[in-house]
């Protein structure tokens, strides 16, 4: 594998307020945030993973893994997954390019972001409540992990 961050947030930046065509919209769905997340990851290079079930990845609304659209199913794959990609690391030690998912009540993580920029503050880009380069810090939240991409 070879994940190149430049290329997800080029992804991450143009379809922030939109949605790729060739990706269902999950949003009336219980969010877009995770489908977004995966969507920017395979455009930085992480393959698509065919494997039933334990997989990640999208063909169609029919044909895809939980891992792809799930918050907790992709923290699973990344982090333990048969060929983890992604270690758990404090989310103030992320890097443009790596994941932060967040937790509203302390308990269960329920969004997923994209970190964009960590010059002066870490920004993020996501879907759901579509944002763009937004602080991370203008969120509420009670837990945030970060996801480190091996690169």
């Amino acid at each position: 594998m070879s994940y190149n961050p430049a290329n997800a947030i080029a992804y991450a930046h143009k379809w922030a307020f939109s949605r790729n065509p060739r990706y269902g919209d999950f949003s009336n769905l219980g969010g877009d945030c995770t489908n977004f997340i995966s969507q920017c990851l395979h455009a930085g290079g992480i393959p698509m993973d065919y494997t039933p079930v334990t997989g990640w990845y999208y063909s169609s609304m029919a044909s895809r893994s939980p891992s792809f659209t799930g918050v907790e199913f992709l923290y699973n794959y990344l982090t333990k997954g048969r060929s983890p990609v992604a270690a758990e690391v404090d989310y103030q030690s992320v890097s443009p390019g790596d994941i932060i998912q967040l937790s509203f009540d302390g308990v269960k993580f329920e969004h997923s972001l994209l970190v964009v920029n960590t010059d002066g503050g870490i920004e993020i880009t996501t879907h759901t409540y579509d944002a763009d380069s937004r602080p991370l810090a203008s969120y509420e939240y009670a837990r945030a992990r970060g996801l480190a991409i091996a690169r």
